[in-house]
């Protein structure tokens, strides 16, 4: 089968590879459609902290499922979609019900090889049934899960103004599940097309453009002077990390969804009398993968939105680096294997 694998940072090729032969456990997806994510963008640029090479990217995945294997409940041929985060099942994160920061997790597509292949292995437990979604749809199920995840980490009431930092594919999606929440969402970036778009297809209730307005003066403006209950960071910038604290009330919860190699600097005295609540967020769980899947089917998430770029397997190594560059509009890259 053909693969295409990110050999090191700013280098594709493709290769030809043995199809995957279903293990004990294991089942056989037919890859039908591929979304570029941040942490392949990342991956390429070198900057993902957890990645090593050769690798072959992509865990934004959907198609048939060619060899159920046992899957327990699924058919040969359904669509799918899958959890990409292998866990070991032991560890003490997975005893407690935390399966996405295992201690031993093996993310798909970053510590194994991922889904820019024509066939996919996956741990028969992963699987998700597609529920009569599309392919399209299925494709984002996962990035979507990643804010949905951050805001259930918030524990996003309803009525509180959540800001979310950065209007990346995974900000957009923490926007959405924060407005599903109840939340009243404030949108900051520094791309005012993206900051358009919050707006008018997203419905934000509030934009800030980090580069031209006072930030500060804008958010006490927008909460009557309280400031955010909620801060979540979705642009994996050590800079705007650092600036998210100045930004919460007192007593707010901020969540970080973005990743960066460097070490957070804070004032703690002003963290201190605050009380604030640090959190990460990693990856998402089957619960929010199911929240997703279940808004979507409501039309409270309408994913197509996020599809600007499609392209054939056949073209994602010419087009890949386009894809970095701000100017291109690029929100989700969308592969098509059919």
């Amino acid at each position: 089968m053909k693969v295409l694998v990110c050999e090191e940072p700013g280098k594709l090729a493709y290769a030809e590879k043995e199809a995957p032969v279903a293990e004990a456990g294991q089942s056989i997806i037919k890859i039908k459609r591929i979304g570029i994510c941040g942490t392949d963008l990342h991956a390429f640029e070198g900057t993902q902290p957890f990645f090593s090479y050769p690798r072959i990217l992509g865990h934004e995945l959907s198609g048939d499922l060619v060899e159920p294997n046992g899957a327990e409940g699924f058919a040969k041929d359904e669509a799918v979609t899958f959890i990409p985060y292998f866990n070991c099942g032991t560890c003490i994160a997975c005893r407690s019900g935390k399966p996405n920061c295992c201690a031993s997790i093996k993310v798909c597509g970053v510590h194994v090889d991922g889904g820019m292949a024509e066939y996919l292995a996956v741990p028969s437990y992963s699987l998700v049934h597609g529920e009569g979604l599309s392919y399209d749809e299925l494709a984002l199920v996962e990035p979507l899960a990643i804010g949905a995840h951050g805001v259930r980490r918030a524990g996003v009431e309803p009525g509180e103004y959540v800001l979310v930092i950065g209007a990346g594919p995974i900000g957009l999606g923490t926007m959405e599940f924060a407005r599903i929440a109840g939340g009243k969402v404030i949108a900051m970036d520094m791309n005012e097309a993206r900051l358009d778009f919050c707006r008018d297809r997203l419905k934000v209730d509030h934009v800030i453009n980090v580069s031209t307005e006072k930030v500060m003066e804008r958010l006490s403006e927008i909460t009557n002077g309280d400031m955010p209950t909620v801060v979540i960071d979705a642009t994996g910038s050590l800079r705007a990390i650092n600036n998210g604290f100045q930004y919460m009330a007192h007593g707010a919860r901020y969540v970080l969804v973005g990743l960066q190699k460097g070490e957070i600097s804070i004032s703690h005295p002003e963290f201190h009398k605050r009380e604030a609540t640090l959190m990460s967020s990693r990856n998402a769980t089957r619960a929010d993968f199911e929240h997703v899947i279940a808004s979507m089917k409501k039309g409270l998430v309408d994913p197509t939105n996020y599809i600007t770029h499609r392209v054939k397997f056949d073209e994602v190594k010419d087009q890949f680096e386009s894809w970095l560059n701000p100017a291109n509009g690029v929100i989700k890259a969308m592969v098509s294997l059919d």
